[in-house]
């Protein structure tokens, strides 16, 4: 069976405010990768990730067949033939995992898939969004589909607004930049529902709706506008507002033994840390001006590497 590999995405802007319809930029990250294989029913990983597998071909059976087909007599033979997802992309810390998966099952047994060498017109991109939202929800509870379509199409993806999405490229990487955009592992893992539920709640509240819209919003849609153009030097002017914001609006998001930490960069310069995704747990993002400072401030922390500004 020779299935392509799928690769991990990070959402630099637009966690929870692409939900109300802010500005939102998705990179492909090839650091982490998953792909369909066949295994052996011996080994205990193989064994979860099928029985996984069959509960999501289930699912997958109640989706209107007018938004997408699927050949499940394919799928069925492979599942029997011990089909699984080979991974690494770390479970519940928001680079992806399940968009992958998406994005794999997809590709292999979709009828009358748009692929990706085709004209990628916007209407065939909100349709493969449509399609991963629906699929991807089996997962989540309620999924945008972007992880998957990131993953599908991998290239950088630019939100408009909900029903306004297009691929876009990014400012190419500085060899020579002193700047960068990092992952810092905060060591637990997260489930993006419970959090998703808890923001929904709080957007309830005609207060913090209000610094959602005036504050957050803004703010995300000035740095996606900063980092398309490649202005760094006004990208972290308004990064330091928005990790500002996160740390006061999205504290529950935020795992506790990092808010210390998440204000020490704001007052000293050296990182300012965003959600990755849901937060929660997982990854957290930082993006820093000078990254050999950053490393020294958080050597306690594993940092990975995305992105040289």
């Amino acid at each position: 069976m020779k299935a392509p590999l799928f690769y991990s995405k990070i959402l630099l802007f637009g966690e929870y405010g692409i939900i109300k319809n802010s500005k939102g930029l998705s990179i492909p990250y090839n650091f982490f990768k998953g792909g369909l294989k066949l295994g052996d029913f011996k080994n205990e990983i193989v064994k979860e990730s099928n029985r996984n597998l069959i509960n999501f071909k289930n699912y997958l059976k109640n989706i209107d067949s007018s938004i997408v087909e699927f050949d499940f007599i394919k799928l069925e033979n492979d599942l029997k033939d011990g089909m699984f997802f080979d991974s690494s992309i770390p479970q519940g810390y928001g680079v992806g995992s399940s968009g992958a998966l998406v994005a794999a099952l997809y590709d292999r047994y979709a009828l009358n898939k748009i692929t990706v060498l085709e004209n990628l017109t916007k209407p065939k991109i909100l349709n493969l969004k449509n399609v991963f939202s629906k699929m991807e929800s089996f997962f989540h509870g309620k999924s945008s589909g972007l992880d998957p379509l990131n993953s599908y199409l991998s290239l950088p993806i630019l939100i408009h607004s909900q029903n306004e999405i297009e691929t876009t490229g990014i400012p190419s990487q500085s060899s020579n930049g002193k700047g960068a955009v990092f992952l810092l592992d905060s060591g637990t893992s997260s489930e993006t529902a419970p959090m998703v539920e808890l923001f929904f709640k709080s957007m309830k509240n005609k207060n913090y709706n209000k610094i959602i819209k005036e504050n957050f919003i803004k703010t995300t849609d000035d740095c996606v506008e900063d980092f398309l153009k490649g202005n760094f030097n006004s990208l972290f002017t308004n990064m330091k507002i928005l990790s500002k914001v996160v740390l006061e609006n999205f504290k529950p998001m935020i795992p506790k033994d990092f808010h210390v930490l998440w204000a020490k960069g704001i007052e000293s310069d050296d990182y300012f840390l965003k959600l990755c995704g849901s937060g929660g747990g997982g990854y957290i993002l930082g993006f820093s001006k000078d990254f050999e400072k950053a490393k020294k401030s958080l050597s306690n922390y594993k940092l990975e590497l995305v992105y040289n500004l």
